[in-house]
């Protein structure tokens, strides 16, 4: 199967005072439709970096981001912001809802931007939000709705463009631990259902036991968990 997410040599430096800060450099990761990857690390290793680049919203310093097979990152802006809305769906920590809609409205609103009409639109976050454990709760606005669910919908929006690409970082991260394992079940299933690539980003190795796969990153170099395991 083909990678629909690939990262090739790809480095991302900071200026600092008149010098330079390097993140990571020289990182190469793979994504395939049907995946779940856990992308784990500390706080301040360059996780969420890596995740903007991976999402075309940061370019690298060097290497290349490709997305389906084909060179994303140096593309125009236009043509990075119809790839973000087309095949990548984010899900970050704060759930970013606006307050004013319904959890309904929440996941319509990104749907007719990107052109759908409403009715289409309304069917397709209903169904989202009903697999999300959502279903009486259409009509609540965020501020009625628990940190759990608000969340939910955040997930429910993020997959409303029906995106190639998952991209979460630490999307229960601000939740306890209770909610978050619900969330997460709730992000699982339906990512598989969905037949999405995804990469997770969290400090939590319990949850990322739980994915296909997980990456550390660490000290700049990012490698397979199972490896760094066997060698530690």
């Amino acid at each position: 199967m083909a990678d629909i997410l690939r990262l090739e040599n790809v480095s991302r430096r900071y200026r600092e005072g008149e010098g330079q800060l390097e993140i990571f450099r020289d990182l190469n990761l793979t994504l395939r439709a049907g995946e779940i990857v856990a992308l784990v690390g500390q706080s301040g290793v360059g996780k969420s970096s890596l995740l903007h680049m991976a999402g075309l919203l940061e370019t690298p310093s060097g290497g290349e981001i490709y997305i389906d097979g084909m060179a994303a990152s140096r593309l125009p802006d236009q043509e990075r912001t119809r790839i973000r809305r087309d095949m990548i769906g984010f899900v970050y920590q704060a759930h970013h809802l606006l307050p004013e809609f319904d959890a309904l409205e929440n996941v319509v609103m990104p749907q007719m931007i990107a052109g759908r009409g409403r009715s289409e639109a309304a069917a397709e976050a209903r169904r989202l939000l009903v697999a999300l454990g959502l279903g009486t709760r259409l009509t609540h606005r965020p501020a009625q709705l628990s940190g759990g669910e608000q969340q939910r919908v955040a997930i429910a929006r993020a997959l409303a463009n029906k995106p190639r690409i998952l991209l979460a970082d630490e999307p229960t991260g601000n939740l306890d631990p209770r909610t978050s394992g619900g969330v997460f079940d709730a992000l699982l299933q339906v990512t598989r259902a969905e037949g999405l690539a995804a990469l997770i980003a969290t400090h939590n190795f319990q949850l990322a036991d739980r994915m296909d796969r997980a990456l550390v990153l660490e000290q700049g170099r990012l490698v397979d968990r199972a490896s760094a395991s066997a060698s530690a």
